[in-house]
């Protein structure tokens, strides 16, 4: 599928659906340039699930985690690991199948080398949750996003 969203809060508010439909074990797993609007998406999430929580990127801890709401949100940030072995290394493979929702910024890091996020593909050859939605962030301009995603449940 493929959204254009206009301004943040619409980037928030399409999170914020796939928080409120999550289920247990879902990863969601994003893509995109710095500024690409990944943030936004996970506070949208946390929204939906109803955590109660400021929402921030954790690139220098790697992982936050929010509870107090319908399900825990698992915050990671992949950008200064640079392959599967490294997440392993740093423990963070738990959030891969999460007893939660777990969102993953820089996910690219855990794609095959031509990195195509391809659902099956991806998690036969990196253990992601058997429902992984793949989003992919593009910047068209200073307002508009390409979000583009393959949903687990079709």
């Amino acid at each position: 599928m493929e959204i254009i969203s206009h301004s943040p809060a619409e980037t928030e508010a399409l999170g914020e659906r796939w928080g409120r439909s999550a289920q247990r074990g879902l990863v969601i797993a994003l893509s995109g340039d710095l500024g690409a609007g990944k943030t936004q998406l996970v506070r949208g999430v946390a929204r939906g699930l109803d955590c109660q929580s400021r929402v921030h990127s954790p690139t220098f801890t790697l992982v936050n985690i929010y509870e107090g709401g319908r399900l825990p949100l698992f915050h990671l940030d992949l950008y200064r690991l640079e392959s599967l072995e490294a997440v392993y290394r740093a423990g963070m493979d738990e959030y891969l199948q999460p007893d939660g929702v777990a969102v993953i910024e820089w996910a690219e890091r855990l794609l095959p080398a031509s990195g195509v996020p391809n659902t099956q593909h991806a998690t036969r050859t990196t253990h992601f949750a058997r429902h992984t939605r793949f989003v992919k962030l593009e910047v068209l301009d200073d307002h508009r996003r390409r979000i583009t995603y393959e949903d687990p449940r079709l």
